[in-house]
């Protein structure tokens, strides 16, 4: 059993993302962190914006932080929400889509990716295509 994401699955899920992010014509940073929220393995595909650098790598720490998408993040902390600037603290998260937690084959969380370059929707979809998911 694996208590962290290993270089390899984590180069593996890159290869995967930057694929995609590459159908869709679109330069991304993407990040993949351990379960400390580390980081283990990046890409910066050429042209890629140089903000969305520190963006993908938050996405990745908010996902690992919440064990969950970095976009779930969004109904605590938005106006109005239980949990007002809540993406304020930890050193800054990003309620967005682009990170998803990543799971061994018991389910326990060992590491998440960020993705950032495009839209929010892009991003998001670029992540669970890496994870082998549906791009919805």
């Amino acid at each position: 059993m694996s208590v962290s994401v290993t270089l390899d699955r984590a180069q593996a899920v890159i290869e995967k993302a930057r694929a995609h992010a590459v159908a869709m014509g679109i330069a991304m940073n993407i990040a993949v962190v351990d379960g400390g929220g580390h980081l283990v393995a990046f890409a910066r595909m050429d042209g890629s914006i140089l903000g969305s650098i520190e963006i993908a790598l938050t996405k990745a720490k908010t996902s690992v932080l919440f064990n969950g998408p970095s976009e779930n993040l969004w109904e605590f902390c938005k106006p109005g929400g239980p949990a007002p600037a809540t993406e304020y603290t930890n050193g800054g998260l990003i309620p967005y889509a682009g990170g998803l937690p990543l799971h061994d084959n018991s389910g326990t969380l060992i590491g998440a990716i960020g993705v950032s370059g495009g839209m929010p929707v892009q991003d998001g979809e670029v992540a669970r295509i890496a994870l082998g998911k549906e791009a919805r």
